[in-house]
């Protein structure tokens, strides 16, 4: 596990981004949460500023930090501003939170690939920030939607092409 990996990443609501990438090959954990606010110690009903996240743990001998950005562009729409589906304010923000210079540089080059590819009428408008504390959710946001199966998401595939296709 000492050779495992993070990435911090915001799409909108939590539920949805970490029900799809816990089935994504070489993701080991998922843990969802607040990240890029105000205040210490967020809560769902306190969380000014923050994004809702979700923190990935994975192999890096299974993928890339590259191709986990590759499945997070084609899983929510990056062109929307504070929105997600009905779900709307800064918490629902696209967000990629780098830890260096490196994965931000990825970031960039992702960003790129997915604006010059024309899948989208829009830019992405997906910010890059400098990791933040990572407060991870209450209890009954974690799996959400294993325990119930019929809750809310706005997340899906909207591509099923990789935007990296030979680039990774």
């Amino acid at each position: 596990m000492s050779s495992y990996k993070k990435a911090y990443i915001a799409g909108g609501c939590f539920w949805g981004m970490e029900d799809l990438f816990r089935s994504r090959p070489g993701i080991k954990d998922t843990e969802v949460g607040y990240q890029g606010g105000e205040n210490d110690n967020p809560t769902y009903q306190n969380h000014p500023g923050h994004a809702e996240g979700i923190e990935l743990t994975y192999d890096p001998n299974e993928t890339s930090f590259k191709e986990i950005l590759d499945y997070f562009f084609r899983m929510h729409n990056p062109t929307t501003v504070d929105q997600q589906g009905n779900d709307k304010g800064s918490s629902y923000r696209s967000a990629i939170f780098y830890q260096n210079e490196e994965e931000k540089a990825q970031a960039e080059e992702v960003i790129d690939i997915v604006n010059n590819s024309g899948k989208w009428e829009s830019k992405v408008v997906t910010t890059l920030e400098p990791f933040a504390p990572f407060w991870q959710a209450e209890e009954n946001h974690q799996d959400y939607l294993v325990k119930n199966p019929n809750g809310y998401t706005c997340h899906y595939l909207r591509f099923e092409d990789s935007y990296l296709k030979t680039e990774v």
